[in-house]
């Protein structure tokens, strides 16, 4: 075996194993980025696609994922406010919108939003489409089905809930919530009619065979926008002090995925910043979509900025058809 063989037979149609993937994991950098990338071209040409996130309700988080500058069992600093009104949220909207952004994803700390809560960002959805061009995913936690419907109706196309690791090494993570309880959320998701997009935060103390795992997870759940989060260790969280990755840590594991998830949007998001080129090797490596802007408690890098990398990289900014 290879990995120009078996990169070819991804190409063709195959589905690699694990241990396929954990052999192309030890395989040398350069090789396996460059086949990577081919895989990346078959089967998703030059199209990128690119989304911002507003952080739409802040902290106070009940949840103890122990990466996270929200939570309330963690002591960060971090913002502090509730539900954000509707005219704030189209107002970003519009803003990102008139930047040439494809997609505007509200984000909202918590388990879950309540009934209440959701009719009001059905509310916010519901405007955002009429007023601007722009597709709108929602990220509000562990919702029902019934719940997702109500969304979907309102106009939004596509939720989001992160995986965040490997279903061994989830407890490690988090235990207020289960990684059951996020594939039951993907799932009510899925059933109404929403595409998902879910990922992982990479460098939480995981092994390789955990990042395999949650791919492929991510697999086996038919998902097709994969966010591809670096860890930037914020002081007052249990994992604070945790060793950043490198670009190299991250050009491996997004070509790795792209061999898993051959047809896949890997999404660069939290931590791209902390790479010195911002990502750039890594576009060139499997990764063929990000997150602009700031992220939810860090800041982020410029849609100007994205732009005029993507165009030096020969990228089209497009939604694939949903």
């Amino acid at each position: 075996m290879d990995v120009r063989t078996l990169g070819d037979e991804v190409i063709a149609g195959k589905m690699i194993s694990a241990q396929e993937a954990l052999w192309l994991y030890q395989q040398p950098l350069e090789e396996l980025c460059a086949k990577a990338d081919e895989i990346r071209v078959h089967f998703c040409s030059n199209r990128f696609d690119m989304c911002t996130i507003i952080n739409g309700k802040s902290g106070k988080c009940s949840e103890n994922c122990r990466f996270c500058a929200q939570s309330a069992h963690n002591h960060t600093g971090a913002a502090e406010y509730p539900l954000l009104g509707t005219k704030e949220i189209v107002e970003q909207a519009r803003a990102n919108d008139r930047q040439g952004v494809l997609r505007y994803s509200i984000v909202t700390s918590g388990k879950r939003l309540s009934d209440q809560e959701v009719e009001q960002m059905c509310g916010a959805v519901r405007q955002i489409r009429e007023e601007t061009g722009i597709a709108v995913c929602i990220s509000f936690g562990l919702l029902n089905e019934r719940q997702y419907r109500r969304l979907k109706e309102a106009g939004a196309t596509r939720a989001h809930n992160n995986l965040e690791t490997s279903r061994r090494n989830f407890p490690n993570i988090c235990t207020t919530h289960t990684f059951e309880d996020k594939v039951c959320a993907i799932r009510a998701a899925q059933a109404a009619g929403l595409f998902v997009c879910s990922g992982g935060i990479m460098g939480l103390g995981e092994t390789v065979e955990d990042r395999i795992d949650m791919a492929l997870t991510l697999r086996e759940l038919g998902i097709k926008s994969v966010p591809v989060n670096m860890l930037n260790p914020i002081p007052g969280t249990p994992f604070g002090e945790n060793k950043k990755l490198t670009t190299e840590d991250m050009r491996r594991i997004v070509a790795v995925y792209r061999f898993i998830l051959p047809d896949a949007d890997i999404r660069l998001a939290g931590g791209r910043g902390l790479m010195p080129d911002k990502g750039s090797s890594c576009f060139c490596s499997g990764a063929n979509a990000a997150i602009s802007g700031d992220m939810l408690t860090t800041a982020g890098i410029t849609v100007a900025t994205d732009r005029k990398l993507l165009e030096e990289l020969g990228y089209e900014v497009r939604r694939q058809d949903e």
